[in-house]
Parts: structure tokens; sequence; C-alpha cells
């Protein structure tokens, strides 16, 4: 695979068309709308006509717009009947002027609003990028392969408006790293003073065999002559990927004295081409797939954070990793749905000790310089089977059509069939893994790849382990490592991790879709729901107090809201050592599958 030259300086802008802008707006306010809604930001008010009505700061604006309310007050917009206007008077739709009508009611202050408007042109951009790629159908796209897929999708997470920011990418670099654009990308190989750094991994493997997997013998042998001519010795040396964009805009420039004493040496691109994942700084092997995935720090702004990778934080990673895939291992509910990780086997940080002296824990400046590698899910495959992104089941094509509903007509199965299949394979095992172990995953679609056969989901990996798990629980017995992953929650936030990550931040959408493309009504949905929840608590009867406790069928419960945390502050909304205690709650959600209990 080769990779192409860089965008001609003109030809970056190509998608920006006046048609697609519009579109792109038009879809992004949707979506505005309905999120913001649904979080009580907004307040739309039903009129005699059927249509709702949205009033701006200046009473004298006004959106108007067509709409299904569904379970869990999910807000189907129609795109198509949004208009705007000022005393009747219409107005042009334009996405930044949508949050400078609504900016105190969305409590956007004077330092958050030019970011996040920057942010939301960001996403718009991509969005119009998106419309202008080759027009693949939903069912098309369910039939692709494991990175078409993941380069197909024409929405970021579900809940986030401003959900593509990927502000320090310049618009030739969004060509070049963009997931959506599939462009192979080769990653720059580094050595770094081992007293500088700290190597981690996993108890089946060490730095020697790791290297040795991911580089071949003349490319070490390479690396070794370059460093020999400079008087340098390989074994005085870590070595270790970086993204180009964080060598180009970070390293080369922020750590300048630690290339120029040769703390940090260049030695080249990488043999192998990689292909960006949804979350930007992962990377997946597109030459040898069945080698590991690479994360590693980018130091852009994205959906609410800097997405660095902290030194200190990546050395307890691998031990993380054992501790939990022994824990599935062990189990035996777990084993039997298929449930796996993909365990991230090394990892690696480099201290640059004025930056350490001069910061505090949590600082961009301790996130520049690190990577971990993480298992692929292609050794694991059986004839027959394909892998797929969980978020690919939100996915709409630009005509509506839905992957998840592609992917029941080819199933076969009855629409209710196929979703119990799929909830056997994804909320089982969370629910084990919550009730029997007091260990929460964030699982979003993002972070679960699904094993596809004939269309249907047989199992499920989750991956991004290490700084996404959490142990909810004092009494359960961690290893000294892993003690990071406990945190302390209310027994309302118990349960939220199921009732808001699954059912209000995955479920609510796929409902949606699903009811709206006549597949599945919301009735069959969450009957299909509640009964694989009631299946699982009458199979482990030992549990009863745990479900009596920590209630999935209450008839309300929180309503947690992602928008309102990266409203109030978009350069890092969530605290990662105590994220509970960012939670943003407004009222509460009528829990659709309560009347099962």
């Amino acid at each position: 695979m080769t990779v192409p030259p860089a965008t001609a300086p003109l030809d970056v802008v190509d998608h920006l068309t006046p048609e697609r802008w519009e579109r792109a707006n038009r879809l992004l306010i949707r979506k505005a709308l309905a999120e913001f809604s649904h979080e009580r930001l907004l307040t739309p008010e039903r009129g005699p006509d059927g249509r709702y009505t949205v009033t701006a700061d200046d009473p004298a604006v006004a959106y108007r717009f067509t709409a299904r309310l569904r379970s869990l007050d999910h807000w189907v917009i129609d795109a198509d009947s949004i208009t705007r206007d000022r005393a009747g008077a219409p107005l042009p739709l334009d996405a930044l002027d949508f949050f400078l009508d609504l900016r105190g009611a969305l409590g956007l202050s004077d330092e958050i609003l030019p970011v996040y408007l920057e942010e939301i042109s960001s996403t718009l951009a991509g969005t119009a990028y998106k419309l202008a790629a080759s027009r693949r159908t939903a069912a098309e796209l369910a039939r692709a392969g494991f990175q078409d897929i993941e380069a197909g999708m024409t929405e970021g997470h579900p809940c986030f408006v401003a959900n593509n920011g990927r502000l320090g990418f310049d618009a030739a670099e969004y060509h070049s790293y963009a997931p959506e654009t599939g462009t192979p990308i080769r990653l720059i190989w580094l050595a770094a003073r081992r007293e500088l750094t700290t190597f981690t991994s996993c108890a089946d493997l060490d730095y020697d065999t790791l290297i040795a997997a991911e580089l071949a013998p003349a490319t070490l042998r390479a690396y070794a002559g370059h460093l020999a001519r400079l008087g340098l010795d390989l074994d005085d040396y870590y070595l270790f990927p970086v993204h180009p964009w964080q060598w180009t805009n970070r390293i080369a420039v922020t750590f300048a004295a630690e290339v120029a004493r040769r703390h940090l040496v260049p030695l080249g691109p990488s043999d192998d081409t990689y292909r960006a994942q949804q979350s930007i700084r992962t990377f997946f092997n597109a030459d040898a797939p069945e080698k590991h995935y690479v994360k590693t720090a980018l130091s852009v702004l994205n959906m609410g954070f800097l997405r660095g990778l902290s030194a200190a934080y990546m050395r307890a990673t691998p031990a993380i990793n054992d501790w939990l895939a022994g824990l599935i291992a062990d189990d035996e509910v777990l084993t039997a749905t298929g449930f796996s990780i993909l365990r991230e086997r090394a990892a690696i940080g480099y201290h640059h000790k004025q930056y350490e002296a001069a910061t505090t824990k949590g600082s961009p400046y301790l996130k520049m310089l690190a990577a971990l590698w993480r298992e692929s899910p292609v050794p694991s495959l059986r004839p027959g089977q394909r892998l797929a992104t969980m978020a690919s089941l939100l996915h709409v094509d630009r005509d509506g059509g839905s992957f998840a509903a592609a992917l029941i007509a080819e199933s076969g199965l009855d629409p209710a069939d196929w979703l119990r299949r799929y909830l056997d394979a994804y909320l089982t095992p969370l629910l084990h893994c919550l009730y029997a172990h007091d260990l929460a995953f964030m699982p979003h679609g993002e972070n679960v790849i699904m094993v596809l056969e004939n269309g249907v989901p047989q199992r499920v990996i989750m991956k991004d382990i290490a700084e996404e798990i959490g142990v909810m629980n004092a009494e359960v017995p961690l290893p000294p490592e892993v003690e990071r992953v406990r945190i302390e929650v209310t027994d309302e936030l118990w349960a939220l991790t199921l009732l808001t990550d699954v059912f209000d931040c995955f479920f609510r959408f796929l409902n949606g879709i699903l009811s709206e493309a006549g597949v599945l009504e919301e009735e069959a949905f969450w009957t299909t729901v509640a009964a694989c929840v009631t299946d699982y608590q009458q199979a482990n009867p030992g549990l009863a107090e745990k479900f009596k406790r920590f209630d999935l069928f209450p008839e309300r419960f929180g309503l947690s809201c992602l928008n309102r945390l990266q409203l109030r502050d978009n350069r890092q909304m969530v605290d990662l050592q105590d994220p509970a205690s960012a939670l943003q709650l407004a009222g509460t959600l009528e829990n659709p599958i309560a009347r099962f209990a």
C-alpha cells in the first residue's frame, strides 16, 4: 500500500460547496435541537399546527420544526422542516448563528463560546467532506470490510453536538489524519533514552518480543545503524511510534531540547501503513491486520479533551488489562457469551523532567509523549465472521437507510429475534460484569467491536480498557497496581452506568432508528431489552439482593447530560481521576422497561 502525496493547498477545500454546507448546517441544527431538548436546555413548545417552536434569547427569533417524541425523551426531528425567522420574516439557517441565538439558554460563557464555535465549524467541515464522499448505501456499508465501515460513519458520538472538533489539524492534515478519509498513514518511530522512559507490558510479553514482532529485522538493524553513526547504542534506548502530527507540531518543537541532546532520536516512518480509527489517535495496521493497534498521544482538542496520553498513567495499563483478562477468563457466564477484551499489552511514556517539575497532575504538558499497543481482533475470527464497530448500528445513510436494518435483513431473522441475539452478546455480559463484579465499562459504540456472522452479532469485544473501566465496590480485592480503577459512587450512580451509558446514550438512538424505519416498534424493542435483563436476573438468583439494591426497573432515573459538560468546559469536561464528580444531572427520564419489573 502506498501513501498518496500531500493534498494540494487549494484542493483541501473542494468538499466545501454551498449545497453541502447548507445541508451540513441543517443536519447539525437538527441534532442540536434534538439533543439540547433532550437535556432540558431547550423547551420546544408545540403549536396548534403540530409544529414545535424554540424561542431564541431574543424572543423575536424562533426555530420551528416538526418532530416525534419517542422513548427516553428522544426527539426525532425532520431536518427539512426546520425554519428560522425573526418576527415571522425568514432567516437563513446557520449553525454558528444558532449558538449565538441561544448562547444564554445554553449557558455558553464568553470564554467557551468562540472555541465551541470553532469546534462546530470543524464538525460542519467534516460533515461536508462525508457528504462529498462516494455514495455508499447503508446496505453496502453493512457488507463492507472492518476498516471501510470505520471510515464510512457519517456521524460521530450520537449525543455530543460538537463531536468532530479536532482543533489543531490544518486543512491538509485533516485529509491525512481524519478517519473518514481512510488515508493510509505511516507513524514516526523514535528512540527514547531508557532512563527517561517507562515501559511496561503484560505478563506474557516483554519489550524485545514486542519490537521483534512490530519491526522487520532489516528495519531494526537500520535503526541500530543510524544510532551507531550518531555515537549512540540501541541498547540505551526504547523504540516506539508517535503520531506524525504530534512529532511535527509538538515533539520536534516543545521537546526540542530533548531532540538536540539526543534523549529523543527520530528514526523514520513505519514500514507498515495504518488507518486512523474514529477516536483519531488510535491506528489499525492496514498492511498486517494481525499486528497490534497503536494508540498515540495527540495534542488535538476533540470532544472535550486534548487527546494526550499520560506517561505516568500508562505505567499501570498492562497490569490492569492482565487483571481484567484473568477475571473474564475465570468467569463461566462471560466466557459463555463470548465476551472478551482487546488487551492493551504494552505501554510506554517519556518523562520530560522540566515539564513535570513545572506542572501538576493532569496537565496536558504531561501527556505529550506516550503510546500503547493493543491487541488486534483479527486473529480471533473464525471462517465466515467479520468485524464492525458497534457505532455502525447507529449509522443512517443520506437517503435514510439504516445499517442496523441492513444487518437484520441480511440475517433473515425476525427483527426482535435479531435484537435479542445482539443483546445476548452485548447487554448480558455488561449486566454480569456490573452485578457479579461491580465492574463498569464505558460501553459506547466506538468502544465496542461486534463479531458478525450472516449479519448477526455473535459476540462483542470491548476496548479502551485501562482509561475507561471502574470497580465500584470498596470491598473487591484488587492488586496494588490495579487499585486506581476503584471508584466510589452512590447507589443511584451505580445503576446509571447502564441506564445512562447503555439505555440513554445508545439504545435510545437504536430504538429511534429501527422504529422510524418501520423495522421494529418501540414496544417490541423495549420488551426485548427487558426480557434480556429479567432472563439474566432469573438465571442468577444468588445476586438477588444486588438486583434489588441496584434496580434497573425504577419508574424514572436521573438524566445525565453530556453536552452540558462540554458547554461548561470544552477543554477538559471531566476530571479523569474523578469522573463521577463532573456529572450534570437535569431531572429524570421515564424508564422504558419499568413496566416489566
